[in-house]
């Protein structure tokens, strides 16, 4: 066993119980109290390591920071975390952190309060390690990934500027997996208005708006092309106001995900001539929303990249897998910004989001943020 993966199976202890108290935090996207109660003790964490830490301050929701070896440095690699959960106020004292067998589970174990561990661990043993790998990392904690980072997104972008790494640290697969893509995706309304009308005494003056949608919700599922990466999934849907009235309004919500930002273009322009088209007449249709994050799409040295991450891995035992799938994160805002970037980055786990089942390993635990650490460590070195 290397050095810095022996420092941090020393260290698993104190690990376990920084995890634990952070689960404990209720810090669900709109709850700022409790995303910034978090953001309290990350900072303390890191400013105790002598790193300089930025607090961008968000009146709704939760503060961002902005981690570095000082104000003046300027790091080459790139590591995004988030420390807002899914969950409701509540849930963490409703189901506190627990481990069964080899499993750690609370709310936002793994997405990603693992992550804010295996970050500051990874530091720590580089230090201990005397690397100075760890003056070249920026390390963004932001608040509000789980909706979409609508306060950080600027952030991040800016921060991506000017590096040649970026390591998102969302919960890494199961059989060691690393992700080198995502899809984008977007959120639309078709909001149909028809002509109300008795069902029984006059139907023939009504305008169906629940029939116009249906009728579009079919042309909308027919967009699905799963072989290209593209699905379009009318979601939700509501109308109506009895069943002896024929139906004057009605709502459908459509989720879509896209591979490429040119598929994305083609996805909205389809669901655009949908809402334009006629089908019962009388009826009309007023299409809301937009595409939101976009795909995470590998660029010039993503690959070299991920070779590095591979022999890495090798060297701790590990068989790192290259991994693509469709949940969305912040690695998108950097690989938009042409920087090499990997995700899946953090401790291994599973069931993100699940109220029972999410779950991080704690085996893994230990070699999972060695992996980070000596990533960084070779990515600084320019041993690839």
């Amino acid at each position: 066993m290397d050095s810095i993966e022996n420092y941090l199976q020393e260290h698993m202890q104190e690990m376990n119980d920084l995890l634990e108290e952070l689960v404990n935090i209720d810090s669900g996207s709109y709850y700022k109290d409790g995303v910034d109660e978090v953001g309290s003790i990350i900072k303390t964490k890191f400013e105790e390591l002598g790193m300089y830490v930025k607090v961008h301050r968000e009146a709704e929701y939760g503060n961002h920071l902005e981690i570095k070896s000082s104000e003046e440095a300027e790091p080459k690699i790139l590591i995004v975390a988030h420390m807002d959960t899914v969950f409701p106020v509540g849930d963490a004292e409703k189901r506190p952190y627990k481990i069964i067998d080899d499993k750690a589970y609370g709310p936002g174990v793994s997405d990603e309060k693992a992550s804010h561990v295996a970050v500051l661990y990874a530091l720590k043993a580089l230090m201990e390690n005397g690397s100075d790998a760890y003056q070249n990392v920026h390390i963004i904690f932001n608040s509000d990934e789980e909706i979409g980072s609508p306060s950080s997104k600027s952030i991040i972008k800016g921060a991506a500027k000017g590096k040649e790494y970026s390591l998102v640290v969302e919960s890494g697969r199961p059989n060691d997996g690393v992700v080198t893509e995502r899809k984008g995706a977007g959120s639309y309304t078709f909001d149909v208005q028809g002509k109300s009308a008795h069902a029984g005494v006059e139907p023939e003056r009504g305008k169906s708006a629940i029939e116009e949608l249906a009728y579009k919700t079919i042309k909308l599922q027919k967009l699905n092309d799963y072989e290209r990466g593209i699905s379009v999934n009318v979601g939700l849907v509501d109308g109506g106001t009895s069943t002896n009235t024929v139906p004057s309004e009605a709502k459908g919500s459509v989720d879509v995900r896209f591979k490429t930002k040119e598929q994305g273009k083609e996805v909205a322009a389809d669901l655009s001539e949908i809402a334009s088209e006629e089908t019962v007449e009388g009826t009309s249709t007023e299409l809301t929303g937009s595409l939101g994050r976009p795909p995470m799409e590998k660029v010039k040295g993503t690959e070299q990249l991920m070779d590095t991450i591979r022999s890495v891995g090798k060297e701790l035992g590990m068989d790192i897998k290259e991994e693509s799938t469709g949940g969305g994160s912040d690695a998108a805002y950097t690989s938009t910004e042409n920087v090499p970037t990997v995700d899946g980055m953090g401790p291994l786990g599973e069931f993100s989001h699940s109220e029972t089942d999410e779950y991080v390993d704690l085996p893994s635990f230990p070699k999972r943020t060695a992996l980070l650490a000596k990533t960084i460590d070779r990515l600084s070195n320019g041993n690839q």
